[in-house]
């Protein structure tokens, strides 16, 4: 496990301590629980072809989530077909990355 940072010992320590306490209603606990089960339904498996920098790209993303990369993308791709993720947002974070290549 990696080291963990001093607010993050703090977080941690309070957490284990019972200090920390849900802040969240009925309802929305709900609503997040039904949000996970249908996010983890995972029946069926695709196959696509990224290039090498793109897909070197999202490992390191992930790596920085702290998340596996075929979760990621999953993430990315189920944020997007539900419309919490749109395009203006998408080139937004991305406006520090490498630049799309063109063809001549």
């Amino acid at each position: 496990m990696s080291k963990l940072d001093p607010y993050e010992l703090d977080v941690l320590q309070a957490y284990e301590s019972g200090k920390l306490k849900s802040t969240a209603t009925k309802a929305e606990l709900q609503k997040m629980r039904a949000a996970a089960r249908a996010t983890a339904i995972k029946d069926k498996r695709v196959n696509i072809r990224l290039s090498a920098v793109d897909l070197m790209d999202i490992q390191a993303k992930a790596l920085e989530e702290g998340m596996p990369y075929q979760t990621l993308i999953s993430s990315v791709l189920h944020k997007y077909v539900t419309g919490k993720l749109s395009e203006s947002q998408a080139k937004h974070a991305g406006s520090s990355q490498r630049p799309t290549p063109r063809s001549t």
